[in-house]
């Protein structure tokens, strides 16, 4: 019987962000299926060499767009156009059932019981229930299916511009059809319906399965101190704090020592505050070999790059 896998997709760096720390999330509530996540040709070389380290699959994608500049300008989201490169996640044959989930989402509770769902299984979107949000849904790979999908884009478009436009229109019955297909609000609870109806969030987040933090604010675009374990921004927009300093809990302690040592000696902001500063504050970076030239020279910086605490930072970065 072919594998199952979990799957998502990174059309540039800040999603691969995401994408790492999806991973980890759901390593760490000890998944047994494989994960899998789809690349577009903008993320970077170091980006790629970490995914290759916590994805069982790397696999390389043409960016679509679906070019409907009308509906993306109605929703002022016109970078939800690439969404639609989502489709080739059913080109994934190898597996026989997967599950979709968007990099900007983060598991909290083991959720392997979704691969007793069939396709087209979703939550529905806290703006319009009637449609199901895209950002978690589970489906059978197929070249059939994905050639079907392609035709109905070329005819009909989508009615928000992205993909969730195109599979709700798609799998147009999934409203009325087979309540089965409904999965429970918890696995792709949303800051959007914490925002609207706090009551039910009170009563019900504590099960919460899976956080999705829709809306423009990405985890990855606030910065992060993690000395005081704060998070700095503007967090209303925030799904909740304690799911926003969990996802950078996870990113500064696990992702981003995995990252410092692919960059090695080229710049990289983590979006941690100490990173932040120190960028600020150095000269522009000196290449590997200009800088060995000095230390041989005895020239190192020892009161700015070259500190101790500085190196102190970089030993204690490898060694967590």
């Amino acid at each position: 019987m072919a594998e199952q896998a979990f799957v998502t997709l990174a059309t540039n760096d800040s999603y691969a962000k995401g994408a790492m720390v999806l991973a980890k999330s759901l390593r760490n509530h000890k998944t047994s299926k494989k994960l899998v996540v789809l690349v577009g040709p903008h993320v970077s070389d170091q980006s790629r060499a970490v995914l290759h380290k916590i994805y069982d699959e790397v696999r390389l994608v043409d960016v679509m767009d679906s070019g409907d500049t009308a509906h993306l300008a109605m929703m002022k989201r016109p970078d939800l156009g690439v969404t639609l490169t989502k489709l080739h996640c059913w080109t994934l044959t190898n597996y026989s059932k997967c599950v979709f989930m968007d990099a900007d989402t983060l598991v909290v509770s083991n959720i392997d019981e979704l691969f007793n769902r069939e396709e087209l299984s979703a939550a529905p979107d806290p703006g319009w229930p009637d449609c199901f949000n895209s950002g978690v849904f589970v489906f059978r790979p197929s070249n059939e299916t994905y050639s079907k999908l392609l035709q109905y884009c070329t005819e009909h478009g989508s009615f928000d511009g992205g993909d969730q436009g195109v599979l709700n229109g798609f799998f147009s019955d999934w409203s009325t059809t087979d309540i089965t297909k409904h999965l429970p609000f918890i696995y792709n609870m949303s800051s959007i319906a914490i925002y609207t109806y706090l009551p039910a969030f009170k009563q019900y987040g504590a099960n919460a399965k899976v956080v999705h933090f829709l809306g423009r604010m990405k985890p990855w675009s606030y910065t992060y101190d993690p000395k005081q374990r704060k998070v700095r921004g503007d967090v209303q927009e925030a799904s909740h704090p304690s799911f926003l300093l969990e996802w950078w809990a996870l990113y500064s302690g696990e992702v981003v020592p995995m990252l410092f040592r692919e960059y090695g000696d080229q710049p990289f902001h983590s979006g941690c505050e100490e990173d932040v500063a120190l960028s600020q504050d150095a000269p522009p970076p000196m290449s590997s070999a200009e800088r060995k030239q000095k230390w041989e020279q005895g020239q190192a910086d020892y009161m700015g790059i070259d500190s101790f605490d500085n190196i102190q930072k970089k030993l204690d970065a490898f060694l967590k």
